[in-house]
């Protein structure tokens, strides 16, 4: 169990440092943060990305979507939500992002693999239900990804 934590608790911190890179990404919606962000899967370590049977690579990218409520003490809880989506290029040929959630003791994520192109800013266009009452709601974003070789 304490091996499973330590490797849940380096995923997170694998995700957000290599977000680390760009400015924090979310979108308020509410009482609700969609937070969103795209790394390249070989940032992931080997024992972090086999726990979580993810493929490391250099040309393989990660989504990450997480969704928290704001509480009335300013604290924010975990959110599962539905995220659909995809991604497309210069050429506009677009890949379906297939989602799974991963339950990280007081997180929640929402992972997606994609072929990632050298040097080419790629278009997401997400789709995501925090709220079953309520339509989904657009996230979409561009990023530029460089292959290490």
């Amino acid at each position: 169990m304490l091996r499973r934590l330590m490797i849940g608790a380096a995923l997170v911190g694998t995700l957000f440092a290599a977000a680390g890179a760009h400015a924090e990404q979310f979108v308020s919606v509410g009482d609700y943060e969609i937070h969103y962000s795209a790394v390249n899967s070989s940032f992931l370590t080997p024992e972090v990305a086999q726990a979580n049977n993810l493929q490391r690579s250099s040309n393989r990218g990660l989504v990450n979507v997480s969704v928290r409520e704001r509480q009335d003490d300013g604290s924010t809880r975990p959110v599962n939500a539905s995220v659909q989506g995809h991604v497309s290029g210069l050429t506009g040929v677009q890949e379906s992002l297939t989602f799974r959630t991963v339950h990280d003791g007081d997180a929640t994520y929402h992972l997606a693999p994609f072929t990632m192109r050298e040097d080419e800013s790629m278009r997401f266009e997400l789709s995501v239900r925090y709220d079953r009452n309520a339509a989904p709601e657009p996230v979409n974003f561009i990023q530029r990804f460089y292959i290490d070789r």
